[in-house]
């Protein structure tokens, strides 16, 4: 008798196994799981504007507004693949460009326009992805 119950005891987790659950069960839980995290994913780029967290390179400030377009103009032609940002920072209007995940995107970026913008370096920034993941 203790040998029965003491099977009885370690074996009950296992019993589970071989219950008869509907298949499609999990499937539809999944995929209501999956839903859900696609609204939240949804919600929070609704919020955010679609912005995160990441890099871009910044090219000039200065208190001189006619300059900072005007740099962002001539940036703008010779680079035509990289996104442009005109900022305000009081008292300086900043030129930033691109959008980048990480810092080494950022970076090869930086060693491109380097011989064009010398005083160039990369911030952390806000940005838009064109893809978001």
């Amino acid at each position: 008798m203790k040998h029965i119950l003491f099977l009885i005891v370690i074996l009950s987790p296992f019993l589970g196994l071989f219950s008869q659950e509907n298949p499609n069960s999990n499937a539809i839980q999944t995929s209501l799981k999956v839903r859900a995290l696609q609204e939240k994913k949804e919600e929070y780029h609704k919020r955010t504007n679609g912005e995160r967290e990441g890099y871009r390179v910044k090219i000039h400030f200065g208190s001189d507004k006619a300059k900072a377009r005007e740099v962002q103009t001539k940036f703008s032609l010779k680079y035509t693949d990289v996104p442009t940002y005109e900022d305000y920072q009081q008292p300086n209007f900043v030129i930033m460009v691109g959008d980048y995940k990480s810092k080494l995107e950022a970076s090869e970026l930086l060693k491109k326009i380097r011989e064009d913008y010398p005083y160039a370096f990369i911030v952390k920034s806000k940005i838009r992805p064109t893809k978001l993941n």
